[in-house]
């Protein structure tokens, strides 16, 4: 009787540790499935922004069209809408802007054009001196007159489409293989031509070809520019002085300009000193 007894107890207690340790066994199991399954989403979604913010970072500007070499740059001056002179690596370089044209202010042949001075201005009012910007490069470096050919950005915005969006640039010199962000540019300018926003606002003014001066004479919307306006040459002489001359002065009519200025202060302030004759 005592023996039965003792084996009943025996068994009861070997069925509850049993059932316990499969409850505590279900438990732990369940505990953990969960936050692996959380850890696995979440890893799931950290990869997914990774791969957007790197397809964000390298397509910020266009979707879709990778950048060139881009390069930091400080601006030195402003020589007219398209053509700056900037430190690179501690060194100054002429810059031309890839891909637009904005009319003449300091051509030694042509007259001041219109919009050619808004243009101009704009860049100078952007581009202070000691203004931190970025080039970037495309397929060919340089020209023939071995400026960088660039696009140029400035607080994330680049100053190509600046000119084109406020009507003051045309698209223009379009060579492959430097045409990267051509078909950008004439969607902008068509909607600076739709709106008839500066150079667009004179009918037959911007061309293919360039800027036709007769149809801007003969526009009443055209701004009055004076062509004696910037009529002062800057020449650098063998010894490498920068020297601008008036145009009463002796040497004036012989002087071949490197560049033209609108104002004796404009001139000083690119570096150039008054001519003594």
């Amino acid at each position: 009787m005592m023996k039965s007894l003792r084996l009943l107890i025996l068994l009861t207690l070997t069925m509850t540790l049993s059932t316990g340790c499969s409850v505590n066994y279900h438990n732990e199991k369940d505990s953990i499935s969960a936050p692996v399954q959380v850890s696995q989403s979440n890893t799931q979604q950290a990869i997914s922004l990774d791969s957007q913010s790197k397809e964000n970072s390298s397509n910020q500007y266009y979707t879709g069209i990778p950048r060139g070499k881009v390069l930091p740059a400080v601006i030195v001056r402003v020589v007219d809408g398209d053509t700056m002179h900037i430190n690179l690596n501690g060194k100054e370089e002429t810059i031309r802007l890839l891909l637009v044209d904005t009319p003449e202010t300091k051509h030694p042949s042509k007259p001041v054009q219109p919009f050619g001075p808004e243009a101009s201005n704009l860049a100078k009012q952007t581009l202070t001196p000691g203004t931190k910007v970025e080039i970037e490069l495309d397929s060919s470096e340089r020209d023939k007159y071995g400026r960088l050919l660039c696009y140029l950005y400035v607080e994330g915005k680049m100053f190509n489409e600046l000119l084109l969006e406020k009507g003051l640039a045309r698209v223009a010199y379009v060579y492959v293989p430097n045409t990267r962000y051509v078909d950008q540019f004439y969607s902008i300018q068509q909607q600076a031509q739709t709106r008839k926003k500066g150079i667009w606002s004179i009918e037959n003014y911007a061309t293919e070809n360039g800027f036709n001066p007769e149809a801007a004479q003969n526009s009443s919307s055209s701004p009055s520019v004076p062509s004696s306006e910037c009529n002062i040459k800057g020449n650098i002489s063998s010894k490498g002085e920068k020297i601008y001359h008036m145009p009463n002065q002796q040497f004036y009519n012989i002087t071949k300009p490197e560049e033209m200025f609108c104002s004796r202060a404009e001139a000083e302030a690119a570096g150039y000193r008054p001519s003594m004759k």
